[in-house]
């Protein structure tokens, strides 16, 4: 075997390996994530604890996730994404485990909002997607970004009727043991992530982190990707954490609220796939608009038919298919308008308006519930801003941004 073949053999290794392992990350952190919705109703009997003391909880959590991704992206794109990742999934499972401890309010807030939080800042898509992105050919970056994200789905599905067996069968505070071991596990992973930006092909211009920044806010098209994106976690967020209860209070059991969970997932297995590899062919502002679009129709598909398990489990497969396949195609324009050298650090910064909107559906939710006894409100909401959402796609413009190199010293 020659050396230049012995090169490309250990990179393309690389490639494969980087995309296994981030999809792997992405699918225990994101998986672990999608259960917290279960554990509200026997946590909150067993402390006394209200619907809106947990949303609050989640609310803080993806509230801090979203802060906590633009210090994760600075300190990937500067020290190294393998220690960012593997100091973050140690944060997330500690945050586990001083959850299952927690005996008050504010130890809750501290550990399954702040703790878990900034663990799931490192280990999620703003962190993970540019580093698989880097490794990737640019023809094949979309399909490869696409593939992680349906890691989280993939998560989803498995993880979250996992996490119900594991509630049945150890009750609540066993089963975070078994999540808190689950999420530590991705610790040693983060060694096959690590690397610097600067290598990455495709990069971009030698820009300074602060130049970068600078250039995307001043771009419009980065402010229509940050709003649309509060639009998907306020859906994301408030759906995961909410479904489970909105089914049981409608009369059904718990079992079909974790399924439809699980189904969410199951479905956008394919439509995060999907997702991502259409981005690689046609338009990723036109296919987003037609996600948010869809999700609307969705809704009101809820809304309109009588609560039962069917039309439960065709909403969750519906949903599913347009659930994340928003991630691979906002964060594809980010390293395709702004380039790949910060593009940790402006993910990070779009991922806040995500986690802005999934605060605001997990606590409006909650606190909508508790005065009015219903989600209606909430549902009919998320149907209208899936509609600005899809408008505010529109115009996007696709075209890389014109970057000027760092000044020289006289």
């Amino acid at each position: 075997m020659s050396t230049q073949t012995a090169v490309a053999a250990d990179a393309q290794a690389n490639m494969n390996r980087t995309i296994i392992v981030g999809t792997l990350i992405v699918l225990m952190a994101m998986g672990t994530r999608a259960t917290f919705g279960l554990f509200m109703q026997p946590m909150g009997l067993h402390h006394g604890w209200s619907r809106e003391v947990f949303s609050m909880a989640f609310a803080i959590q993806n509230l801090i996730w979203g802060i906590g991704a633009i210090g994760a992206g600075m300190m990937a794109d500067r020290w190294g994404s393998g220690r960012t990742i593997a100091l973050s999934a140690l944060l997330y499972a500690l945050g586990l485990v001083g959850t299952r401890l927690a005996t008050d309010t504010f130890s809750l807030y501290m550990s399954a909002g702040v703790l878990v939080g900034l663990g799931q800042a490192g280990t999620t898509f703003a962190v993970i997607l540019p580093v698989v992105a880097r490794v990737v050919p640019p023809a094949s970056r979309s399909t490869a970004m696409g593939i992680a994200s349906a890691g989280g789905s993939l998560g989803q599905f498995l993880v979250v009727p996992t996490g119900q067996l594991l509630i049945d069968t150890f009750q609540w505070s066993g089963a975070y043991w078994f999540l808190s071991a689950f999420l530590a596990m991705a610790i040693p992973m983060a060694w096959y992530m690590r690397g610097r930006p600067d290598q990455a092909v495709g990069a971009g211009p030698q820009l300074s982190m602060k130049q970068a920044i600078g250039q995307a806010i001043q771009h419009p098209t980065f402010h229509f990707l940050f709003l649309s994106y509060f639009v998907c976690g306020f859906h994301t967020a408030f759906i995961t954490l909410h479904l489970p209860a909105f089914v049981t209070d409608g009369g059904l059991n718990a079992s079909t609220g974790a399924i439809a969970i699980g189904l969410i997932g199951l479905f956008n297995v394919f439509g995060s796939y999907g997702a991502g590899r259409l981005g690689g062919i046609y338009s990723k502002k036109n296919l987003l608009s037609a996600i948010y679009t869809l999700r609307a129709v969705g809704m009101l598909w809820l809304m309109a038919m009588p609560l039962t398990p069917f039309v439960i489990y065709v909403f969750a497969a519906w949903m599913g298919v347009f659930w994340l396949g928003t991630v691979p195609l906002t964060l594809g324009l980010i390293g395709q308008i702004y380039g790949y050298r910060f593009a940790a650090t402006l993910s990070g910064i779009v991922f806040l308006g995500h986690q802005l909107g999934s605060f605001t559906g997990v606590w409006l939710g909650g606190k909508v519930q508790a005065v009015t006894g219903s989600y209606d409100m909430v549902w009919w909401l998320g149907i209208a801003l899936a509609l600005i959402a899809g408008a505010l796609c529109w115009p996007i413009k696709e075209q890389p941004i014109t970057q000027a190199p760092l000044a020289q010293p006289a």
